[in-house]
């Protein structure tokens, strides 16, 4: 069993990784929905599956493993056949039709969260009903596949257009003569360029420029970004690991409901966040490491209503750290590929996220498993238990600390990426107005 989980957990990271970098090297202009869409749809997956599970497997687990064996190897080997890096466009056109595709990604992916919130709540009354949500479920999963094909039908169309125009072209234009003095100018200054653009490579990168992971390893920003990752994933699996036992400390037999919680606001986080990191980047110019910086806020105030104990403290603390986890986890991907480039982006993403398996070890193992095991009593079957808010009280607090260093993290690398973000505001906003002025 260790050895099938051992595989099956490295074949996730080897497909996350592959899908993650190549969208966004494909998508520039739309990092944050891209990001806020594809780890939506990652939180969404043990939803998916759990329901599908319940709805057609419920008596037979074998077949439902098969299905797990079988259905994610034809995606990913159907995919490994789309999956590639296409030229960049450089006009507004195409960047604001992206932007309406990922509209509609967003869209769906909110049904889709929707419609497995109702059947949990509904439940499955018969057989007939679960195989029509099977069916209904697997139809939405497949709609955005609707996108790609109009693209293709439309670009196959504007193709077969094009050549009629350049056959026309050739008699209504003369092909002018160029000037040998002006060939050897071009010459002359692309020369110039390349001298000057080996020079530059061999000063250090700035940030913003294209890192390999030393070059962004002996940088301040990077440290800064990774702590404060590691104090906003950390602390939040803390909560996601332990959910069943502090629940039960604070009166809750039942935890079934604030897992939920957690799980489907983790996919808004993710999905709201995205999309409005990337609306004020666009618009205002806004360092995308400031909405980091909110979300830690809020989960330190979520930490500090569960550590007193207050009224209903578990559902809304359960409702701000996955909305924060969230935001998280979506925010920092096009982060890190701003700041350090998209060339060795691959890496970069993965030595991040080594913050999941670390945080979880400081946070949950140690932090929380030490301090529960303090306050714990002994039982008489075996093992300990605890109940009451002095349980898990200290651990909240230690966290609510850790989420405002975290704080302070994101707004020092806000302030100190300020030049970064504003030069991608002014290089997006200028090309829209050269747009405007050739369309005038």
């Amino acid at each position: 069993m260790c050895i099938f989980l051992c595989m099956g957990g490295n074949s996730t990271t080897w497909m996350n990784t592959a899908v993650l970098v190549t969208c966004i090297r494909n998508f520039r202009g739309n990092r944050g929905p891209v990001s806020g869409i594809l780890k939506g749809y990652v939180g969404l997956s043990t939803a998916i599956f759990t329901d599908l599970c319940s709805a057609l497997f419920s008596d037979d687990p074998a077949r439902f493993l098969i299905m797990l064996a079988l259905i994610p190897f034809g995606v990913c080997l159907t995919a490994s056949f789309f999956l590639r890096e296409i030229p960049q466009s450089a006009s507004v056109a195409a960047e604001k039709e992206e932007t309406r595709y990922f509209a509609i990604f967003n869209t769906v992916a909110v049904v889709v969260a929707v419609y497995l919130l109702a059947y949990d709540l509904i439940g499955s009354t018969n057989q007939v009903f679960a195989m029509v949500f099977a069916v209904i479920l697997i139809i939405l999963l497949a709609s955005p596949l609707a996108v790609p094909v109009y693209s293709f039908v439309k670009s196959w169309g504007l193709v077969g257009f094009q050549p009629d125009m350049e056959r026309q072209e050739p008699l209504l234009k003369e092909e002018p003569t160029a000037a040998p003095e002006k060939k050897k100018a071009v010459i002359e200054e692309e020369a110039k360029e390349e001298v000057a653009a080996a020079l530059v490579e061999k000063d250090r990168p700035e940030i913003g420029d294209d890192h390999t992971i030393f070059e962004a390893m002996r940088t301040l920003d990077f440290w800064v970004l990774f702590v404060s990752f590691l104090c906003g994933v950390g602390t939040g699996m803390a909560v996601m690991n332990n959910t069943a036992q502090i629940g039960l400390a604070l009166g809750h037999a039942d935890v079934s409901m604030f897992v939920s919680l957690t799980s489907i606001w983790g996919f808004f986080g993710r999905i709201i966040s995205g999309l409005v990191s990337e609306y004020f980047l666009k618009n205002a110019g806004t360092p995308r490491p400031l909405w980091n910086a909110a979300s830690q806020i809020l989960m330190a105030v979520g930490f500090v209503l569960m550590a007193l104990a207050v009224p209903g403290c578990l559902y809304i603390g359960s409702i701000l750290v996955g909305l924060c986890y969230g935001v998280r986890l979506a925010v920092t991907v096009p982060i890190a590929s701003e700041l350090f480039g998209l060339k060795y982006y691959g890496l970069l993403y993965n030595i991040l996220i080594l913050n999941l398996p670390i945080g979880s070890f400081l946070f949950s193992g140690l932090l929380a498993g030490y301090l529960y095991d303090a306050q714990a009593t002994p039982t008489p079957g075996g093992g300990n238990t605890c109940v009451g808010a002095h349980c898990y009280g200290l651990v909240f607090i230690i966290m609510a600390i850790a989420s405002v260093i975290g704080f302070g993290l994101d707004v020092l690398l806000a302030i100190r990426t300020k030049n970064v973000y504003t030069k991608i505001f002014t290089s997006r906003k200028s090309k829209k107005s050269l747009t405007a002025s050739n369309g005038q």
